[in-house]
């Protein structure tokens, strides 16, 4: 399918306050490594035949994802590199993040930005942004100098949008977004099961509101969404009698939204494009009709009957000495049990580079938490869970 005939049956959206339509699907690559234990296994000519293949569908916003492991993204942004040539670079943006944990002082936000461009033999970046800020690494960044170096990015046109992928609580989203007046996108998690969660609905109503471009990431929960479900999920779709598929469901909330310009979907394989590009050809705002939205609920408070730890993220435990993200890793447990699935837990744990056999066990996240939580040995289980030892 050429880019004409896709433009027919995919829904764009005007992104923020640019002059430019992004499809409402998007594309990420990070799949493509977190399934991998080794980026060298990645088949070179069938990776690039599957970018391929979602940019001609018409999808034209791409995102790398967030590269906590530099020498996995340089292997898979080489073969993105090679993806975007023969005319392919004219039909979509790219959206470039900076590594936000390896950061320390000003001339290191250059240095990342000019790895991932030589990588991908670009000469700038349509979109860059600052990686997964929360109330802990942000004060940082603005002491490294984010701000002024994204000043004079903007200035020598080595980037051409300046933005941010954000987890943490929405308070803390506005007061980012206060923080400085050229801000052109921000990219949350969202999905049905965050509508409450870092920094939910609010979020993203909020971001829009103040002329941003909204990325949702995540819409299907690396995939666990549109699987079959659970035994107990399964049987509330059962009696509600006709219905989508599950990825269906997950992705016409996500559009529901009219604040969401995109959502980037973690492409795998070429019938998970096909699955979502016919079904973004639904993408109406407010598109859900109220039995739709009734089964949501369902299904959501179903899912999260399953949590294990009552963690809401709000992170007074932080950070650690040690450089543990407690909130981080309990999510990715929780999910285990939640969606039935602790292979996926324990390739995000691994490809987030967490570990938590750092622990020194001094305790300053348990007396910081404020729901008084057993946060030691939480992370026991979680280690011998995520860890497998």
């Amino acid at each position: 399918m050429g880019r004409s005939l896709a433009r027919n049956s995919l829904r764009y959206r005007k992104f923020g306050s640019l002059d430019w339509e992004s499809s409402v699907l998007g594309i990420s690559t990070a799949a493509l490594l977190f399934a991998e234990e080794d980026s060298q296994s990645l088949n070179p000519v069938e990776t690039v035949k599957l970018i391929r293949y979602a940019i001609d569908q018409g999808l034209n916003y791409l995102d790398l994802g967030y590269p906590f492991d530099l020498n996995r993204q340089r292997h898979l942004a080489c073969l993105v590199g090679e993806a975007l040539q023969d005319g392919y670079l004219e039909k979509v943006k790219i959206s470039l993040t900076l590594p936000s944990h390896l950061i320390q002082e000003e001339k290191d936000f250059e240095f990342y930005l000019k790895e991932q461009l030589t990588w991908l033999r670009i000469g700038k970046a349509d979109f860059c942004l600052f990686g997964r800020l929360n109330r802990d690494n942000w004060p940082e960044l603005q002491k490294a100098g984010a701000l002024a170096w994204a000043d004079d990015a903007l200035g020598r046109g080595r980037v051409d949008n300046i933005g941010f992928s954000f987890h943490d609580h929405f308070q803390i989203l506005r007061s980012i977004l206060n923080s400085w007046n050229r801000w052109r996108l921000c990219q949350l998690q969202f999905s049905y099961m965050d509508v409450d969660h870092d920094p939910g609905i609010s979020g993203i109503q909020y971001a829009a509101e103040q002329g941003l471009a909204v990325v949702a990431a995540d819409p299907l929960k690396n995939g666990r969404l549109a699987r079959v479900p659970p035994p107990s999920v399964a049987a509330i779709l059962r009696q509600a009698g006709e219905l989508e598929t599950p990825a269906e469901l997950g992705l016409r909330f996500v559009w529901n939204y009219i604040e969401v310009s995109t959502a980037v979907l973690d492409i795998r394989c070429r019938s998970e494009i096909e699955e979502a590009v016919r079904i973004a050809g639904r993408a109406e705002p407010n598109g859900l009709t109220i039995e739709e939205e009734i089964l949501i609920s369902r299904i959501r408070e179903q899912y999260l009957k399953s949590k294990r730890i009552d963690c809401s993220s709000c992170r007074p435990c932080m950070p650690c000495p040690e450089g543990i993200d407690v909130p981080r890793i309990f999510e990715v447990y929780n999910d285990a049990f939640i969606y039935e699935d602790a292979e996926t837990a324990r390739t995000l744990y691994r490809s987030e580079l967490h570990n938590i056999g750092r622990c020194t066990q001094c305790g300053i996240c348990r007396d910081r938490c404020v729901k008084r939580l057993p946060i030691l040995e939480w992370l026991d289980h979680a280690r011998s869970l995520l860890q497998g030892d």
